[in-house]
């Protein structure tokens, strides 16, 4: 009998055994709380989703007439491994030679691997910088809007605010949580890189049983977790900077902020104050004023607010907040607010962006660098921000502002893509559908045929993590593990790092690539970084050898002293933030002297556009798509835990009682959602945790169309995609908006189409029989 093996995921450390056909798997016996996401790896041997022999769009083979515009509803050809990086060499030649990196986009999102070398993100920049140079994204869809402005204001993003307050800080100290957009455990499952010990749950218990209280703002009661006896505002969903102007108007007003905090550690709050007091507009931010807005009745407001100001208090934002219209503002008033209340710096008090989201955001820091493959510097300069995808492919050439850049759209003929999923991360899909018909070649490394792969030219099977060696490790995570092979491939998939190497030799860049080593050399040499710090700080530090016997290495960390926060606080003079000012910008000059009439010079209240363009009547409930519980993202989606939570092979939408009562909806039944951008079947879920007048799906469903070949087909799977709006936040950061869209529902009528995303493909052959 094989034994267990240990690797590790984004959702936590496990061990793994196949035998006769099955693969077993152990979560890590440390781990307090093993995430149930570990039951969807072992579908990943035998699906029929996998991506199994490289496959040819065949319109794009055969070069027939206008064929970009048949992408995802074309047929596929396998081929051979020797033809597919034959044609794909060619193609790269082709692109570069006649057009140049400019016309290059290297598409990836980092999500497909929790290994330090076979990360495909860093494999296909480091292959696309060493043949010149691409088209770069930057940001993220979880975070576009943070990780703009929190800079401005704030410092460096994943600094103060994410590396100051700890779990056990708040275990010990904190009295009050205000999590604006809740909690979810159900995020805390993952992290990139992995999870040695899934610790949220038991820290929330710790500082409940010594009394601590939680106030959850969210349209969903389930957005915090059920160990705790959290308090439950259920705020209309895109309101929450209303709400916290309104609370901040109680503090200004009764006296409660704190001046000498205000005074010493920011600049900027009496140009904020004005616009409180509605001294410049007329219109004070009063709690009746947010009570109309947001939902919440002012006498809540008022009450939450003297207990912010008596109490030590932590205020929270969550990555949902700033994935919608002006999603800069939630993250920045939620900045403002702890401001006032004076607590940044204090054991357990103060601002902390997106705790939860992640499962190892709030744990303390590594005290040695991690493995990590060089990607080369990139030569070009253009870039996007990565919600841009669809501007960028239909319109080139188009200007567009950015950051108080003013810049134009490459012209992309080529788009590679390598470890992601746009059609899972992206919004108003048929949009997508038409920017991918756009680009000359599209070229995709995949592990299963996802809408991604469905869209792309050149298909390419790709490993997934328990088909190769690899080192798992994370920051905040001490645990480092020995990621051992689990299976052998599946079909003729080949990692990322052989694929690039046999395209790179083609085209002679071979040698700077891979610069002469095999993948398990490139896993001695990496590991050494890390043994040589831990070595120089007097910790254990086994030779890479040894580590591979071992199975895993616990690494050391640092101590809890309260991180910049605590050392701004303590000196502010010696430890400046890196803001302009050195303080917290509640008024940033910068962003005042960008002229955005979407982002203004501090915190504002700006309505949804959103909802200003649809008739209420017509589309009057909000659809929150939020992150799904069942997956990450769209991963494993063919996995059993994630088909498991499907109702009739459909995804569920959860539904308010009184708004299903006044649909003729009832539980379990197939419904149709629609707005004026698409429509999608789901199987619906009455349920009073959620607000009347919301429903919420889950993203993450891969997208199935009625009709491949229709301009704007209905998803039969229910991916909520279908149905967001693809706009930028704001001009500032032009973030991702789709976390809450307008929508009607209705019970489907008539046949219902049978979900077939996940069974095996059919191929053709081309007119040669090859």
């Amino acid at each position: 009998m094989s034994s267990f093996k240990p690797h590790s995921s984004h959702w936590g450390a496990f061990s793994g055994r196949y035998e006769n056909g099955t693969l077993h798997i152990r979560p890590h016996p440390d781990d307090p709380h093993p995430s149930p996401l570990l039951g969807n790896i072992p579908a990943i041997a035998d699906s029929p989703a996998r991506v199994r022999r490289p496959a040819i769009r065949r319109g794009w083979l055969e070069q027939a007439p206008a064929h970009a515009k048949k992408r995802g509803a074309d047929d596929y050809i396998e081929v051979s491994w020797p033809q597919a990086v034959e044609l794909v060499a060619n193609e790269l030649h082709r692109v570069y030679r006649d057009f140049g990196p400019q016309a290059v986009f290297g598409g990836s999102y980092g999500w497909s691997s929790a290994g330090r070398f076979h990360h495909a993100q860093s494999q296909i920049h480091r292959f696309l910088n060493v043949l010149g140079g691409y088209v770069r994204s930057v940001n993220t869809y979880s975070s576009g809007a943070a990780s703009v402005i929190i800079p401005h204001v704030l410092g460096p993003y994943d600094t103060v605010d994410r590396k100051s307050v700890t779990w056990d800080a708040i275990e010990r100290s904190t009295e009050l949580v205000v999590a604006f957009g809740g909690m979810a455990i159900k995020n805390a499952d993952v992290h990139g890189g992995g999870i040695g010990a899934h610790i949220v749950r038991p820290k929330l218990s710790g500082a409940s049983a010594r009394g601590a209280r939680f106030v959850s703002i969210t349209p969903l009661k389930d957005d915090f977790p059920s160990e705790v006896n959290s308090e439950w505002l259920a705020i209309i969903p895109g309101t929450d900077v209303a709400l916290m102007l309104g609370i901040a108007h109680v503090l200004a007003a009764e006296g409660m902020h704190d001046r000498e905090f205000i005074e010493r550690y920011t600049v900027g709050y009496e140009r904020f104050e004005d616009y409180l007091l509605g001294r410049n507009d007329g219109l004070p931010k009063t709690a009746e004023w947010a009570a109309e807005i947001c939902g919440i009745s002012a006498e809540t407001i008022r009450d939450l607010a003297r207990a912010m100001a008596r109490l030590r208090t932590l205020v929270t934002v969550s990555h949902s907040l700033q994935r919608a219209d002006y999603g800069e503002q939630p993250v920045w008033m939620g900045i403002v607010l702890a401001a006032m209340l004076g607590q940044i710096g204090l054991d357990g008090g103060g601002y902390s962006y997106s705790l939860g989201a992640l499962g190892n955001i709030g744990k303390r820091q590594l005290a040695v660098p991690l493995p990590t493959l060089s990607q080369f510097k990139n030569p070009l300069a253009d870039y996007i921000p990565v919600a841009r995808i669809a501007d960028m492919l239909l319109n080139p050439g188009g200007e567009f502002q950015y950051n108080g850049n003013d810049l134009h759209y490459p012209d992309i003929r080529l788009v590679y893509w390598a470890g992601g999923n746009p059609f899972h991360h992206h919004q108003d899909l048929n949009r997508l559908r038409a920017a991918f018909r756009r680009p000359e070649t599209i070229i995709v490394h995949e592990t299963a045929w996802t809408s991604t792969a469905r869209h792309a030219d050149i298909v390419l099977p790709a490993t997934t993590t328990i088909e190769r060696d690899d080192i798992g490790a994370a920051d905040r995570d001490d645990l480092m593990v020995a990621m051992k092979k689990l299976i052998e491939p599946v079909g003729e998939a080949r990692d990322d790092y052989e694929i690039f190497s046999a395209i790179a030799r083609h085209l002679g860049k071979f040698d700077a690539f891979t610069e002469n080593r095999t993948a398990r050399e490139w896993l001695g040499f990496l590991f050494e970084t890390t043994r040589q710090a831990l070595a120089a700080g007097g910790h254990d530090a086994p030779n890479f050898e040894e580590f591979w016997e071992r199975g895993e290495l616990r690494l050391p960390i640092k101590p809890d002293d309260g991180g910049p926060a605590r050392a701004f606080r303590d000196d502010p003079s010696a430890s400046p933030l890196q803001t302009p000012s050195g303080k917290i910008e509640i008024f940033s000059r910068t962003i005042a002297a960008f002229d955005y009439d979407d982002c203004g010079g501090h915190p504002y209240w700006y309505p949804a556009r959103a909802e200003a363009a649809v008739d209420k009547t017509i589309y009057p409930l909000h659809l929150v798509c939020n992150q799904p519980h069942q997956r990450l993202h769209s991963q494993l989606d063919y996995g059993d835990f994630s088909r498991s939570t499907k109702i009739k092979d459909r995804e569920p939408v959860r539904i308010n009682p009184a708004d299903a009562a006044a649909r003729d909806i009832e539980d379990g039944d197939i419904v149709r959602l629609f707005n004026n951008r698409g429509s999608c079947l789901a199987a619906a879920i009455l349920s009073d945790e959620v607000r009347q007048g919301v429903m919420q799906l889950s993203t993450g469903a891969w997208f199935e169309p009625d009709d491949p070949k229709s301009e704007h087909p209905m998803c039969i799977h229910g991916n909520p995609n279908i149905l967001t709006q693809d706009i930028g936040t704001s001009r500032l950061a032009q973030g991702c908006t789709g976390q809450i869209t307008k929508v009607e529902v209705e019970r489907f009528s008539g046949d219902t189409p049978q979900v077939r995303v996940f069974e095996a493909m059919t191929f053709v052959t081309n007119e040669n029989g090859s």
